[in-house]
């Protein structure tokens, strides 16, 4: 059913009567809250009557995504990540530091992403579990983590963030270290866990202990294990749910005392950047561990979370951006696959903040708004990264990384993204092309000469063939060897 159609109908005995309480300023029970009726009190509160349906992922629907590299690009012309609002070009770190990054941030968290709070509470780390193993033939220490955040304002609300630390055995000198957004650590400090979209199985396969497809590389933690590095794995789910029902509940619901967000607060996205900063803030105290060496991972809608992460935490050191799309290193304004649209629907809207939704639009008080009336785009949020290691990876269509995905507009989004890098005294993708023209290099052909890295593998919807030439990647900047660990 498309959207369009859909949402001027749904029923107002609930959301319009929240909204109504929000306006008045009564609280809202929301113990029955639906995502339909939380994507509806959004509408209602940024006033809009209709949205436009986003494309089908299906080819043979009517409304299917488009394909067509010559509609591709509604809204050729990026925002020009160095120049100020004011018209002015940066030319300076001091200028892009202190003027310009600060508006692109602003931008994003008002527009795109969502604010986090100045209210959040506290996180009390507790271990609740140590452990010996080996991984392949490397003796660790794993220990087993709980992030208690202080619900003392809203006790019905408890939000425990689970952790786990895999660290290599014997150390000489403290490691780097990989989070990963649902990454799978050790059997004898692991939670119980869902399936992670993109992690090839249900216990992460190719990233996790029980291991890939025979023939394959090993798995992520058996090779950051083995070049001394320590492994990460952070709970997206228990800092946030991944749905528009749970915006009521888990760290943004706790800040809210369970009431509805307001159109510029922190969505899923911002949320689980938000905990992975608190994982890092405990990994400072852990004298295992270079705090200055610390990456954050993340495969598909945790793709989107790393590169979040990484752009608003400038103590996280390097990133993986695994196959991340629309929300993630894809450009908006491309017309390609998933779309801005897709974002705006009940399905996807909680990872963004409320007014990102003004821009799938069809209807409003405000009129209609779309892609190219974003105040920033992905390339943007790649910049904010620099001038620290970017890793952008995408598998092939072919194998599971689904056209949709839009391969080539984060290509052309990290091509945009050079200017900073450069500027910042880091070195770029080595791309001479404007991203208007710019074409991704040939499949396996890695851009891994700077500090802002591409490499598209061969393989589907993960990371996995990429972590062996990422890890020497990262280890040529750090830089970092095995054998001064041990």
């Amino acid at each position: 059913m498309k959207l369009a159609t859909r949402f001027p109908v749904l029923t107002r005995s609930i959301a319009g009567a929240a909204f109504a309480a929000v306006l008045s300023g009564q609280a809202v029970d929301t113990k029955n809250w639906t995502i339909a009726d939380d994507h509806r009190n959004m509408l209602e509160q940024l006033g809009i009557k209709e949205l436009r349906s986003g494309p089908s992922g299906v080819e043979s629907a009517p409304n299917h995504a488009n394909y067509d590299e010559s509609k591709a690009n509604p809204y050729p012309n990026l925002p020009d990540a160095l120049v100020l609002k004011d018209g002015k070009k940066v030319t300076t770190k001091a200028m892009w530091w202190n003027q310009r990054r600060p508006e692109i941030v602003e931008d994003f968290e008002r527009e795109v992403l969502g604010r986090v709070p100045k209210n959040v509470p506290k996180v009390t780390w507790e271990v609740t579990k140590t452990a010996e193993a080996n991984v392949g033939s490397h003796a660790v220490i794993g220990k087993q983590l709980l992030g208690h955040v202080d619900n003392s304002s809203d006790t019905e609300i408890k939000v425990d963030i689970q952790m786990t630390i895999v660290i290599p055995a014997g150390l000489k000198s403290p490691a780097p270290a990989m989070m990963m957004f649902g990454g799978r650590g050790i059997p004898e400090v692991a939670f119980p866990a869902p399936v992670f979209p993109g992690r090839g199985g249900p216990a992460g396969a190719g990233r996790g202990p029980m291991g890939p497809p025979p023939g394959s590389d090993p798995p992520a933690l058996e090779q950051l294990i083995a070049d001394g590095w320590a492994v990460v794995s952070i709970s997206p789910g228990s800092i946030q749910a991944d749905n528009g029902a749970g915006l009521t509940k888990g760290i943004i619901g706790l800040v809210n005392h369970g009431q509805p967000r307001k159109p510029d607060d922190w969505g899923s996205l911002r949320a689980w950047a938000w905990g992975a900063s608190r994982g890092l803030d405990y990994l400072e105290t852990e004298k295992a561990i270079n705090a200055k060496q610390v990456g954050i991972e993340g495969v598909s809608r945790y793709g989107k979370a790393a590169l979040v992460t990484m752009a608003f935490d400038t103590r996280f050191a390097v990133v993986l951006i695994g196959s991340s799309g629309e929300g993630g290193a894809k450009l908006h304004r491309r017309n390609w696959g998933e779309a801005v649209e897709n974002l705006t629907g009940a399905g996807e809207y909680h990872w963004m903040a409320g007014n990102f939704l003004k821009y799938g639009a069809a209807e409003a008080t405000f009129g209609s708004k779309n892609a190219g009336d974003l105040p920033v785009d992905a390339h943007e949020l790649l910049a904010l990264c620099a001038p620290r290691l970017t890793f952008v990876s995408y598998g092939v269509p072919e194998k599971g990384d689904a056209k949709w995905l839009d391969h080539q507009g984060s290509f052309m989004a990290a091509v945009a993204a050079q200017p900073v890098f450069r500027l910042l005294g880091a070195k770029d993708l080595g791309v001479k092309e404007d991203y208007h023209t710019a074409r991704m290099p040939p499949v396996n052909v890695g851009l891994l000469d700077g500090q802002l890295a591409w490499r598209q593998h061969d393989g589907g919807h993960t990371d996995g063939p990429n972590w062996k030439y990422f890890i020497p990647w990262a280890d040529k900047f750090l830089p970092h060897r095995a054998e001064e660990s041990r």
